[in-house]
This record gives C-alpha cells, sequence and structure tokens, in this order.
C-alpha cells in the first residue's frame, strides 16, 4: 500500500506539471481540466502521506487510548450497527497491516496505533476540503465540493472501523496487562 500510494502521488504530480506546461503552451480547455484533476489527486494523496508521516513522527504510535476523545460516544454504537460497519471493516485497505498485528505488537501497542490511526484519518477529513480554495482561481465549485466530500467520507470510513474496534482491542490489551502481572 505504501508503494502504491507513493507511486500515485508521484504520477499525479508528474501529471499536473506535464498537462499544466502543455497548458501554458496551448491554451486548451482539456490540457487545464487534465492538470487541475492530476493536481486534486496529488493533493488527497500527498496530504495523506504527510499527514501520516508528521503524526508517525510526533507520536511513534504512542496515544493514550483512555484519554477522553479516544472514547466511544454514547450514540455511537448504534450508528456504527446502523451503517453495518462491522461488514464492511475488513474490506477497507490497510496502510501498514506489520502496526496491527498481535504476533508483532502487544494489544496495548495495537491499540495506541489505533488511536494514532484515528487522527491521522480526522485529520485527512477535515484536510479534505482545503482544495475548495482552488475554486477561486479554477472554478467548478460542484467537482471540488464532490471530490472533497467523497475524500472525507472515506477517511471517516477508517475513522469509524478504528472507534468500532477499539474497544475490543482495549479489552484484550487489558487482560494481556493483567495476565503479565
Amino acid at each position: 500500500m505504501p508503494q502504491t500510494m507513493k507511486a500515485i502521488a508521484a504520477a499525479s504530480l508528474a501529471g499536473t506539471a506535464g498537462f499544466g506546461l502543455l497548458y501554458q503552451r496551448d491554451p486548451c480547455g482539456t490540457f487545464l481540466t487534465l492538470a487541475i484533476t492530476c493536481g486534486t489527486i496529488f493533493y488527497h494523496f500527498g496530504i495523506r502521506l504527510a499527514v501520516g508521516w508528521l503524526y508517525q513522527a510526533v507520536m511513534n504510535n504512542r496515544a493514550d487510548y483512555t484519554r477522553g476523545w479516544y472514547q466511544l460516544r454514547p450514540w455511537e454504537k448504534r450508528l456504527y450497527e446502523t451503517l453495518k460497519v462491522k461488514r464492511w471493516k475488513n474490506k477497507l485497505p490497510t496502510y501498514a497491516p506489520e502496526t496491527f498485528s498481535p504476533r508483532l505488537h502487544s494489544w496495548n501497542e495495537i491499540a495506541q496505533t489505533m488511536c494514532q490511526a484515528e487522527l491521522v484519518h480526522e485529520t485527512n477529513a477535515l484536510l479534505s476540503f482545503c482544495p475548495l480554495i482552488a475554486v477561486k482561481w479554477f472554478g467548478s465549485m460542484e467537482v471540488f465540493l464532490i471530490t472533497s466530500i467523497l475524500a472525507a467520507a472515506f477517511d471517516l470510513m477508517f475513522v469509524m472501523t478504528q472507534r468500532y474496534n477499539r474497544p475490543r482491542i482495549i479489552r484484550l490489551a487489558v487482560k494481556q496487562n493483567n495476565r503479565s502481572r
């Protein structure tokens, strides 16, 4: 997954530059549309890579999962049941599956990693709306809004998965901690 995301980011950056240069030489609307499309793709992939890297550099998968931010709210369980999170949560890709492996990490470490992953995806969901600034120069509010909403919704699926799974992982962490004492 990391190589795929980096390759898409690099290819879309190259596409932005290439189509931008073509547009400069021949101001064809198609070249501008392709440059904007590639630029938007680059933004969405690049920002996700940058945010993940930043959180990893600062937190290093160490989060206090007992803090209030990470606790389920009373209404969340019903929401996750309504959205049938249990059915689709295992179909989502994982950027670094080894970070969630109980063979490589304790349940406590996995719970902390889940909290960091949640923060990454929450931040990404918010940053998904930054391309709306481009409407000022390029117009096409509908296109930028739709891509921003879809990108944010995609990240929110990962947030829901982390929040849905974490209580069970924390119970396993507590059991593991009690056994080791």
